[in-house]
């Protein structure tokens, strides 16, 4: 049983139906008293297309994104949300590093060419963390 759980959370046109899976998944593997925590990352707006959106709409979309992580965050026992700014793979290794995660659980996707050129997110992870992950697919 896992004490520190790290669940990065990734909101798409799913509704992110593998991140609640994700969220069962760690509760599961949860030990008593067990912290989990809900990462998303977002990434950085390229610098060419934020001059084209409203001048509050990084901080109107983080205020949305950190309310649906509490939500979802208060229905799981020892759970927190949290949003923050980076690399997607990079920024996750970087956090469950620092916080002593002791446990990753990670959505996969299908890959795809881009996937094969460039890695993908889970792929990353699974690759360089310095803790266990389980990788739902």
């Amino acid at each position: 049983m896992y004490k520190n759980i790290l669940v990065p959370i990734a909101f798409d046109d799913t509704k992110d139906v593998k991140g609640h899976k994700g969220i069962e998944i760690a509760q599961a593997l949860a030990a008593d008293g067990a912290r989990v925590t809900l990462l998303h990352v977002v990434e950085q707006i390229p610098g060419y297309a934020v001059s084209y959106l409203p001048a509050d709409y990084t901080a109107q979309v983080r205020k949305a994104l950190e309310s649906e992580l509490q939500d979802l965050a208060a229905e799981v026992p020892g759970g927190t949300g949290l949003v923050v700014e980076g690399h997607s793979g990079r920024t996750i290794l970087d956090w469950a590093e620092a916080n002593d995660v002791d446990l990753i659980v990670v959505a996969s996707h299908q890959p795809g060419m881009q996937d094969l050129l460039l890695g993908s997110t889970a792929a990353k992870v699974v690759r360089h963390a310095h803790c266990a992950v389980h990788v739902i697919r």
